[in-house]
């Protein structure tokens, strides 16, 4: 526990020290479902980050030109890109990683809802910063079950803050959580003393704090994508740069003039925010973060389910999507504002339809009318939604068009908004010409959501994997026993991303 009448930059650089260097501290008797669930979480991003460099992606690609044209400072071994084995700018590298990671937007997800100790922030957050435990590795040469450990240890503190601050409620970036974990969790894990480590916090604190205006505006850009490569990408510097001597702010989150006190006003000497972090077992915020079934806004997973029953149950709701007459929806707020904004009903971006409902709804039923012709049974499996249908021809799409005008989504209340973040729930009613009116009832733990079934999940998961990276690698059942980081040695992980990838300069 890290109270907040204490200096938490300060309980912060020790946790991490005892969590990485202490056998017997705070590292200690992790769980092997929780290292066993860092392992699914980074296998599932590694697939998005290959999926999206061999569909060469706009901002991964550019980021991981740049890289690539860098050298590795003096002293340092350097970071590699994915799809490549030249040595780089160890931040540059962070950058292009972490943005093709996130790049799809179908990486894990986190609510930052933890209701039986009563931290409830809620903010959202992404499991894109792993590349930053890969490069501390690589500076650091630590083994598999070390480089768990600071992913682990990332996915934590991040976790733990948005239980306890909602950025967002300030018009800021959730990637920032992320920021602050990053410069904590590579400055110990590359050496750094507690003065060093609090300096890195401080400095990103102080100098890097990203703003929503990246999400603002009918269309989105690559800005949106890459917050949190640019944000693990600062992380990296600070700490590289406290690490050579700079002195960075202070006791930055009681810092009057810092993000917290600044908007959450408190008494002097004060944070906003005790911060509890798991030190073993499985106590560990990752176990309440979710896994995506494929690209979509994770607020969207309860719908997808409602459409999943619906046509697994009944077949005949698919099989001519022309008798659908209406669809309603009801969700929950944010939900709501955010998925369901008007401004998305017609996307022209695949960033904003990957996060408009009435998009995603309509390719799944598009979907699910093309299992019905074949004889598949509607499930996660034939419904998966990936990257090509998100192409500039699934979203001009006259069909998906068509659909799109006979949704209609409406804020389900005060009912549906008080049993979120715990759940997502949402409800969807189809009003079909022969069969009348078909609904499942109120969805709240779709597949993949940490209350879900979790060996169905994994399975669903290891099938995305392999269906994202299928164009990109020879073999992928061969590629995800390689990118295994527990028991590996630290040569294996120093390289652990230098595997070809097809249609990707090698570099």
């Amino acid at each position: 526990m890290l109270p907040r009448t204490e200096n938490q930059a300060i309980g912060l650089a020790r946790y991490c020290i005892d969590f990485l260097r202490s056998p017997g501290g705070a590292a200690g008797g992790i769980g092997r479902a929780t290292l066993e669930r860092v392992e699914q979480f980074h296998l599932d991003s590694v697939g998005c980050g290959v999926s999206a460099l061999a569909s060469r992606a706009n901002a991964p690609t550019v980021l991981r030109r740049e890289a690539l044209d860098t050298a590795p400072a003096n002293g340092s071994r350097g970071g590699i890109c994915l799809g490549s084995a030249r040595p780089c700018a160890v931040e540059k590298a962070v950058a292009a990683n972490s943005s093709a990671v996130r790049e799809w937007d179908s990486n894990g997800t986190n609510f930052g809802y933890d209701a039986a100790k009563g931290r409830i922030a809620g903010e959202f957050g992404h499991n894109d910063f792993y590349p930053v435990a890969i490069a501390a590795a690589r500076e650091a040469g630590l083994d598999g079950d070390a480089t768990l450990r600071v992913m682990l240890l990332i996915d934590e503190i991040r976790g733990r803050l948005a239980e306890v601050f909602a950025l967002r409620k300030y018009s800021i970036d959730h990637v920032h959580h992320g920021a602050v974990a990053c410069a904590a969790a590579f400055t110990a894990a590359v050496g750094g003393t507690v003065e060093q480590i609090e300096s890195a916090i401080g400095m990103v604190v102080a100098h890097y704090v990203p703003f929503r205006a990246i999400r603002a505006g009918h269309q989105l850009s690559d800005s949106k994508g890459a917050s949190a490569a640019i944000a693990a990408e600062a992380a990296v510097m600070c700490g590289r740069r406290a690490l050579a001597g700079f002195l960075g702010p202070r006791d930055v989150f009681r810092n009057p003039l810092a993000i917290y006190r600044l908007n959450e006003p408190c008494p002097a000497g004060q944070s906003p925010f005790d911060l509890e972090l798991g030190s073993g077992g499985d106590a560990f915020a990752i176990h309440a973060m979710h896994f995506k079934l494929g690209l979509y806004e994770h607020q969207s997973a309860a719908a997808i389910q409602a459409i999943v029953d619906a046509c697994g149950a009944e077949p005949e709701v698919a099989r001519d999507l022309g008798r659908i007459r209406r669809i309603r929806v009801r969700i929950y707020e944010p939900a709501y504002s955010i998925i369901a904004d008007p401004a998305k009903r017609t996307p022209t971006t695949r960033q904003s339809a990957d996060h408009s409902l009435p998009f995603i709804l309509a390719k799944t039923l598009l979907k699910a009318e093309a299992a019905a012709a074949s004889g598949q049974p509607a499930s996660w499996e034939s419904l998966m939604l990936l990257p090509e249908d998100y192409s500039d021809a699934a979203i001009g799409s006259d069909r998906v068009r068509r659909l799109i005008d006979r949704i209609v989504i409406e804020h389900g209340g005060g009912e549906y908004d008080a049993l979120y973040p715990d759940g997502i729930p949402t409800s969807v009613e189809i009003e079909h010409e022969s069969l009348g009116l078909r609904s499942g009832g109120l969805v709240r733990y779709p597949l993949g959501h940490a209350r879900s079934d979790a060996a169905r999940t994994a399975a669903v998961v290891a099938l995305k994997f392999d269906r994202l990276v299928a164009a990109a690698v020879d073999d992928p059942v061969r590629l995800r026993e390689r990118i295994r980081v527990g028991g590996q040695t630290r040569e294996a992980i120093a390289e652990l991303y230098a595997f070809p990838i097809h249609g990707c300069d090698p570099g």
